[in-house]
């Protein structure tokens, strides 16, 4: 990291806005709770963040959606800005503008996409030439709008791109196979209460049996092994988690029918994604996709819920806009 006061005294600022766009992302992939992510090449955000003025480090969310929080404690972009703002003495007025592409509260990493975009986007306006290790850190500031807490799974492959195992300081990315594809359903008219994934982390045991803990880290293991060797069956063979899933799968209305659909299209692996309530399936090209999307619906619709369906490969991450 820069010295903040080598760089306030050295620093001029050449442009008056900067915009980045960040993809959605799932994360956990079954046993990798709370350490693996994956990028999507889906769905969306993008963050501007505009200098207004100088001397009053002011930061306005600008957003018409009605759902975004308009403070900056609140809203998962602003905690960022608000953190790089300190460490870096910028004593600006801001705003950002906010633009959702990723619906909040399904699992696949909205407050981690803005949360990216924002950095990016701050690091750019203000030439902090902040290596994206770095970048991560301050992006997992955001997540604490939504989860109550840093976590860097969803910020991590949001920002960095492709297969990302994370933890506070250490992000290792795997470029993921070529042949990967995913369908990913989102239950677009299930209720999601407000601080869902506190919710959701709230029904996990405090306890497990050594042997699911061995069966976790052997599916985990073997996740990485096939990202490593670019082989997607591999990795559909690790994904079987007997510890967060089983306590979570009550929380998603249809979550049997989906999963057991998914396979019988041609999927190779279903499994939550992230904290719910979607569901994630994986692929060996994209010859079976639409059916897989179509079989997943159709699961959700045996529940009486409306989903929204969507294939795709992986993403490389965040980037100027």
């Amino acid at each position: 990291m820069r010295d903040p006061l080598i760089w306030e005294r050295t620093a001029r600022v050449a442009v008056k806005s900067r915009t980045a766009v960040a993809p959605c992302s799932t994360a956990n992939l079954g046993p990798g709770y709370d350490v693996f992510g994956l990028a999507l090449d889906a769905l969306k955000d993008r963050i501007k963040i505009t200098k207004v003025s100088a001397g009053g480090r002011k930061i306005a969310i600008k957003n018409s959606d009605q759902a975004i929080p308009a403070a900056a404690e609140s809203n998962s972009a602003g905690l960022v800005v608000k953190r790089m703002m300190r460490d870096f003495h910028v004593y600006d007025d801001v705003e950002i503008h906010v633009t959702k592409g990723v619906p909040a509260g399904y699992g696949i990493g909205s407050s981690a996409a803005s949360a990216a975009a924002a950095a990016i986007a701050f690091n750019a306006l203000y030439n902090l030439k902040i290596d994206r290790n770095r970048l991560v850190e301050y992006a997992a500031e955001g997540e604490i709008a939504s989860a109550g807490t840093k976590h860097y799974d969803n910020v991590s492959a949001s920002l960095l791109g492709g297969f990302v195992i994370g933890s506070k300081g250490q992000f290792i990315r795997i470029e993921p196979p070529r042949d990967l594809f995913l369908v990913v359903a989102v239950p677009i008219s299930m209720h999601v209460p407000e601080k869902k994934t506190e919710v959701a982390r709230s029904v996990l045991p405090k306890e497990v049996p050594l042997t699911s803990v061995v069966h976790n880290v052997s599916g985990a293991a073997t996740i990485v092994a096939g990202f490593a060797l670019r082989d997607v069956e591999m990795i559909a063979r690790g994904i079987d988690d007997v510890i967060v899933e089983p306590a979570r799968k009550h929380l998603i209305p249809g979550y049997n029918s989906v999963k057991k659909n998914a396979v019988s299209a041609g999927a190779l692996a279903v499994t939550i994604s992230g904290a719910g309530p979607s569901m994630i399936a994986f692929l060996k090209t994209r010859k079976n996709a639409n059916k897989v999307a179509v079989a997943m619906a159709k699961g959700f619709e045996e529940a009486g819920v409306k989903s929204r369906t969507f294939a795709c490969r992986p993403s490389s991450g965040a980037r100027l806009a």
